[in-house]
């Protein structure tokens, strides 16, 4: 039941309203001034706040500053003395709306349904941010650990292009994230595009798009991940799967900062951060002609390596904690713990699926283990895979 807190120095107003909002199954709180106003928002959580402006001691829009530094609750201001300029300045000073004395009913009432819906949405919103952001948290105390946030931290706010390698697993995808995040362009998009995973005939509409008609199944136009990022950064994971034609293009853009969707003639100018990752030795593939070495040049501006798990496992006790912390608060359960036993059994294993492996076998002991996660369950659910 949605929680309403009405301030009005006037008791028959006060009674009034928590009669109306009541019979409309809303629950009421009230208060004759600000500062028992101000007392009750910072000890109770409410859905909207109706406020008067014309009171003694506090008038509503000193209050209304107080309750901005407060809450994010929404804030309809109500009065029969006011004019269009303090409806105005109500807004400015952040009002969800503002309703003149006499109050309509009907008026009121979608006022407030409408200001629990954008104070839902916020909510969601914040949520979904807070989700992503602790979806690419970086974990870990060791040396190549801290020398990576580091790195970042110089790197993100310039346009460099950096290549990013490690083996599969390691966390490559997260640190083009955190560089994203960090730098001047986080509110733009970031796009992912998965190299490997896209067949090469398909690759180049994939990243410059295509016009209609183009090719067979090209029943529209569409725009590729070069223009879709535009503004923000284009992440290319598995750089070293890519075709040598999509290469030749991708060096063409990175070059006039311009491309050309496949059946089109037209240019179109993008402004991009390239971010790329690879598990692949590119010098290798260089030598092997795999891979063009003035685009290598091209995307290598800075060059970050994260190590594979095996070479970090003092971070392994801080990975298993956080994981696990992670699922049974996704799946609503109660919190486990390892015992010290289980944790060092964990260190003693070789990740050769590295943090994604580690991460997959936490959730599958948080699934079927007890409470505590003890030694016994890392032998009989890990273990036996590296027999």
């Amino acid at each position: 039941m949605a929680k309403i807190l009405v301030i009005d120095d006037e008791k028959s107003i006060r009674k009034t309203l928590r009669e109306i909002l009541e019979y409309e199954k809303f629950n009421v709180d009230d208060a004759e001034n600000g500062i028992i106003a101000l007392k009750k928002i910072g000890r109770n959580k409410y859905d909207v706040i109706l406020l008067d402006i014309k009171m003694p001691q506090m008038d509503g829009l000193e209050v209304l500053q107080h309750i901005m530094k407060l809450t994010d609750t929404p804030v309809i201001m109500i009065s029969g003395h006011g004019t269009i300029d303090t409806a105005v300045e109500s807004i400015k000073k952040g009002a969800f709306d503002y309703i003149a004395k006499p109050l309509d009913l009907n008026r009121l009432l979608i006022t407030i349904r409408n200001a629990m819906d954008r104070s839902n949405l916020i909510n969601e919103t914040k949520e979904l941010k807070k989700k992503v952001s602790e979806s690419y948290e970086m974990i870990g105390e060791s040396e190549s650990i801290v020398q990576i946030k580091e790195m970042i931290d110089r790197v993100a706010p310039s346009d460099a292009r950096v290549l990013i390698t490690g083996n599969n697993g390691t966390g490559k995808e997260i640190v083009a994230r955190w560089l994203h995040q960090k730098s001047n362009r986080s509110k733009a998009p970031f796009i992912e595009v998965n190299c490997a995973a896209i067949p090469p005939e398909l690759i180049e509409s994939q990243l410059f798009g295509h016009e209609k008609g183009s090719f067979t199944s090209a029943i529209k136009q569409h725009k590729g991940d070069f223009e879709q990022a535009d503004g923000g950064t284009l992440f290319l994971d598995e750089i070293g799967d890519m075709s040598q034609s999509a290469q030749a293009k991708v060096l063409r853009a990175l070059q006039e900062n311009k491309i050309t969707r496949v059946g089109g003639e037209k240019e179109i100018p993008v402004d991009v951060r390239i971010i790329t990752a690879t598990n692949k030795n590119i010098p290798e593939e260089i030598k092997n002609k795999n891979f063009r070495e003035d685009l290598y040049h091209r995307l290598s501006t800075i060059l970050i390596n994260v190590p594979p798990l095996k070479e970090r496992k003092n971070d392994i006790p801080l990975l298993a904690n956080y994981f696990l912390n992670e699922i049974s608060l996704k799946q609503g359960k109660a919190q486990k713990k390892f015992t010290e036993d289980a944790i060092v059994e964990l260190r003693n294993i070789e990740w050769t699926g590295n943090v994604r492996e580690l991460k997959n076998v936490v959730e599958r002991l948080a699934i079927l283990c007890d409470t505590e996660i003890t030694v016994e369950d890392v032998k009989k659910y890990v273990q036996p895979l590296y027999k």
